[in-house]
């Protein structure tokens, strides 16, 4: 799916595994990596990662809201749409790039993140397909949620694809809106573990099918000093 004139595409994209970590760590770096994108001192770069057990309320949710549910935390942040659930087993993407170089295009933006995890799991026999609420579905069961941000032009939050994620979490919210029973995994699709491993290697290869961009590997201490170094 082409966001825009492709000739407009970036092809330098970084990706940056994170591996499991917390989500305000998570939430601090995007941050100051979408600060660095907009001053243009960063390339495009993809975050991927899993988190402990989290809840995050987005700007459609309004009034207060608690510091936790049943003693899992819960951040309110700046992406779109309501309640939703992060944890282990879930696969997360923060893709962190300039629009500009998209034109401007958020709903093309939106409907790349939905092909990249359409292609992904194609290669585990998975049909995905869009819905009336964006995201990826199987029939009337959602199994990847997405939320973004924009600031100055330059995106960051994204996706989370539910992989061998424990849904009954969603029990305890109103996930996207919906009822928790809405949700579904590739391990419920598919009665079995998947490896989080090869899905993370398919949705990267998706990724790049879907936005036009070659990643490249970065490792934290390489962003960390550049962060370090911001003038």
């Amino acid at each position: 799916m082409n966001l825009a004139d492709e000739t407009k595409m970036t092809t330098e994209t970084n990706v940056l595994d994170l591996g499991l970590r917390d989500y305000s760590e998570v939430l601090g770096l995007q941050r100051k990596l979408v600060e660095l994108r907009v001053r243009k001192l960063i390339p495009d770069t993809l975050l991927i990662v899993e988190h402990p057990h989290v809840f995050t309320v987005g700007k459609a949710v309004s009034g207060e809201i608690p510091n936790q549910v049943d003693g899992v935390p819960v951040f309110r942040i700046e992406r779109g749409g309501q309640w939703t659930y992060h944890g282990p087993g879930q696969l997360v993407g923060y893709p962190i790039l300039d629009l500009n170089l998209r034109g401007r295009d958020i709903h093309g933006f939106l409907r790349a993140i939905e092909e990249t995890l359409i292609l992904s799991l194609r290669d585990f026999g998975i049909m995905g397909e869009r819905g009336e609420q964006t995201g990826v579905w199987i029939d009337k069961r959602k199994i990847a949620s997405i939320g973004a941000a924009i600031r100055n032009w330059t995106s960051f939050h994204g996706f989370a694809l539910n992989v061998n994620t424990n849904l009954d979490y969603f029990q305890k919210i109103s996930p996207c809106g919906f009822h928790w029973s809405t949700m579904t995994s590739m391990k419920a699709e598919l009665r079995h573990q998947v490896s989080l491993g090869l899905v993370k290697e398919s949705v990267l290869n998706g990724f790049e099918k879907a936005f036009y961009v070659k990643l490249t590997r970065v490792g934290i201490d390489s962003v960390q000093t550049t962060i370090a170094n911001m003038p």
